[in-house]
């Protein structure tokens, strides 16, 4: 499932493509994509409106548009599900498989592409609110850390992937961070000591940082024919990508040695999630 580096590596791509075009049509081939709106509805909302920004709160892209017909005009959200994407391409292309959207904008079309369904475009803002600080934003200091954590006794690799105590952060960089910051993802919240956050808060920021420098896990293009051209699942990195084993830390090497003390990484789960961690360097 898409985490936050690849939200923001996707934003980052499609920002210099769509802004300042015209949603001129929408054609809704999967109207679950666009629940609860009907597909007429939406499409009468979105047409005719001109993208103004593309950014990102948490896991969701957000469109800002003007001038659109409907009655409510103002922002778009999307959100990518576990395997969806979104591209433009030449008007007249033939399209990848499991199109869920179409908005064309004359020469050019705007796709959104969603195998699996749990992604979908809507206008309803709520699902912004009550979502916790952005960790890459200067805001996000040490002491926002410690009180968004509380005196929880949850395990801490679960409290730092509530949406509502941090935003953006999943199950694959909150391993990755616990590991850089050395601690154990079992741990309860509430004994963290001052020294520990601080450190939390640091790999956080690093691993996602790190993680938007040099790409997404999946090298697939856009259109999702696998052809190796260099683009990623969800964006153009910045950096060369690196192997999975040189890439993650710990996410998904259960087994292998880590590679601070060369121990096997471990693999338990944790609120039904695969939570990968070294005993001995995560305390």
């Amino acid at each position: 499932m898409p985490e936050l580096p690849e939200v923001e590596i996707l934003v980052r791509h499609l920002r210099p493509l769509l802004v300042g075009k015209q949603v001129r049509e929408v054609t809704v081939l999967r109207p679950k994509a666009v629940r609860p709106l009907s597909a007429p509805v939406f499409a009468e909302q979105l047409e005719g409106a001109e993208i103004a920004g593309v950014g990102r709160r948490a896991k969701y892209l957000c469109f800002e548009l003007i001038g659109s017909r409907g009655s409510k005009p103002g922002r778009l959200l999307g959100h990518l599900g576990m395997t969806g994407r979104m591209s433009v391409q030449a008007a007249g292309e033939p399209y990848a498989r499991h199109v869920s959207v179409v908005m064309g904008m004359g020469a050019e079309d705007w796709v959104f592409v969603d195998p699996r369904q749990f992604g979908g475009l809507t206008f309803d803002e709520q699902r912004l609110e009550g979502l916790g600080p952005e960790p890459l934003e200067d805001a996000f200091t040490e002491a926002v850390l410690r009180e968004r954590l509380g005196s929880s006794q949850q395990a801490v690799k679960v409290r730092i992937m509530d949406q509502q105590v941090l935003a953006g952060l999943g199950n694959i960089y909150a391993s990755e961070a616990l590991h850089w910051a050395g601690i154990a993802p079992h741990r309860p919240t509430g004994s963290l000591k001052s020294v520990e956050i601080a450190r939390l808060r640091e790999g956080i920021r690093r691993v996602l940082e790190t993680a938007i420098r040099t790409g997404a896990s999946l090298a697939l293009d856009f259109a999702g024919s696998g052809g190796g051209d260099g683009l990623f699942y969800y964006g153009r990195a910045t950096e060369a990508p690196a192997s999975a084993e040189e890439r993650f830390r710990v996410y998904d090497r259960a087994g292998q040695p880590c590679g601070t003390c060369q121990e096997p990484i471990e693999r338990s789960v944790l609120a039904g999630r695969s939570t990968y961690f070294c005993r001995r360097c995560q305390r």
